[in-house]
């Protein structure tokens, strides 16, 4: 039987800018993370592309909140071209489904429609949020664009709750081109400190602000906006 680390002990190492890893995905051992250099991103500036905010406004993908926590962990920590391994080891996965149940965990979900089948999990991410901090953990995509589809509804979600600080770890080539910026970990543990206190909202309302049809018609449109339009109009007006 797996142990999971103790809730009380994760949220202190967030807040102290430290995270935990594996080396792999049957290691029980874990070892704990404070990088030299900490990626970011700007939640007033994502950057979203024309085809991607074509993507978000098709709504091709039904986006959920918090439905299959464990599912997105699971996919996040699959083998994939190039990476046979994972640091996501399983008694990290328990861990974080400690910390989701206790209400500091969330994934976003993107499905597909899969004919007879019903809805197919393609895409998605999660992530730790402690006072007015989202810490993105992994992200995964089995279909074109699912992973930034899923940051995108993340960044708006953050920025209706009234959320300060978007932190990705470690800087990567897809995280910069979305708009990411890097820095020292001092500069980083002082947005830290700024971002301390509660979020206007908690991210299920701020999700569910996009996701509910609006009740008055678009400004642009005599027929309601759909979710991905309004998403691409939040980061519109953001970036």
């Amino acid at each position: 039987m797996r142990t999971p680390v103790p809730v009380e002990t994760l949220l202190l190492a967030y807040r102290s800018g430290i995270f935990p890893m594996a080396d792999n995905r049957e290691d029980e051992e874990i070892f704990w993370v404070e990088p030299r250099e900490r990626a970011i991103i700007p939640l007033e500036s994502l950057h979203v592309s024309k085809s991607l905010r074509k993507v978000l406004r098709s709504d091709r993908f039904t986006i959920t909140l918090n439905r299959d926590f464990e599912a997105v962990m699971r996919a996040c920590a699959a083998p994939r071209p190039g990476h046979p391994e994972s640091w996501i080891s399983g008694r990290i996965v328990e861990s974080y489904k400690a910390l989701h149940a206790a209400g500091h965990a969330h994934s976003i979900e993107c499905w597909e429609h899969d004919g007879e089948n019903g809805l197919r999990l393609v895409g998605g991410l999660y992530g730790v949020s402690f006072d007015s901090v989202f810490c993105g953990e992994s992200m995964f995509s089995l279909a074109d664009n699912a992973s930034k589809v899923a940051l995108c509804w993340l960044v708006a979600c953050l920025n209706e709750a009234g959320f300060k600080l978007l932190d990705c770890q470690f800087m990567t080539d897809h995280l910069a081109s979305m708009g990411a910026v890097e820095m020292q970990q001092r500069a980083y543990l002082e947005l830290v400190g700024r971002a301390r206190g509660k979020p206007d909202l908690n991210l299920a309302d701020a999700f569910s602000h996009f996701a509910d049809q609006q009740t008055e018609p678009d400004a642009h449109s005599s027929r309601h906006s759909s979710p991905g339009k309004r998403i691409a109009q939040s980061l519109t007006q953001t970036s």
